[in-house]
């Protein structure tokens, strides 16, 4: 997850890692219901009726043309929101998060057609379900996209169930 403005150095570094995964990477992204499964197998967690969240995620896809781009012209950007309870899986997120988070809930919104995420509260948990989610064939053509992809499947010692 970038949390910061990308350096020269860094942008070279995803330039590097897109050149050596490009051709080896399949498209494999999960669908937006895939991806909310794998969140409340994992985590126990509870929908938010929030608008205000909901608005962030969807006005995040419709600002952004790569994600817009994503979305038919039949389709509407539409949310879910999650709060992770701090209990179970999620203890780990909460203890072992960034102190600027430390008085926050960790909160999970879904964008249902172009299964845009965000994750407030936990950077680890952003990096886990950006692994757990995958790459269309869009994404795969983003070099930023495709080095964050391997970066967080490394993290997670994924990288081997990808690339056989």
């Amino acid at each position: 997850m970038v949390t910061q403005a990308p350096t020269k150095q860094l942008i070279n570094e995803w330039k590097s890692i897109y050149t050596t995964y490009k051709d080896i990477l399949k498209p494999n992204k999960l669908t937006a219901q895939q991806l909310i499964e794998y969140l409340l197998h994992k985590y126990q967690a509870k929908e938010l009726a929030d608008q205000r969240w909901s608005q962030v995620v969807v006005d995040n896809v419709l600002m952004n043309e790569f994600f817009k781009k994503k979305l038919s012209a039949s389709d509407e950007a539409t949310a879910k929101i999650f709060q992770i309870e701090n209990v179970g899986a999620a203890e780990t997120l909460y203890n072992e998060r960034e102190m600027f988070y430390k008085d926050q809930p960790i909160v999970v919104g879904i964008e249902l057609n172009s299964v845009y995420f965000l994750v407030e509260g936990s950077q680890h948990l952003w990096d886990e379900l950006f692994a757990q989610r995958g790459l269309d064939e869009d994404d795969l053509n983003n070099y930023y996209l495709v080095a964050e992809y391997i970066n967080c499947l490394k993290k997670f010692d994924m990288l081997d169930t990808v690339i056989h």
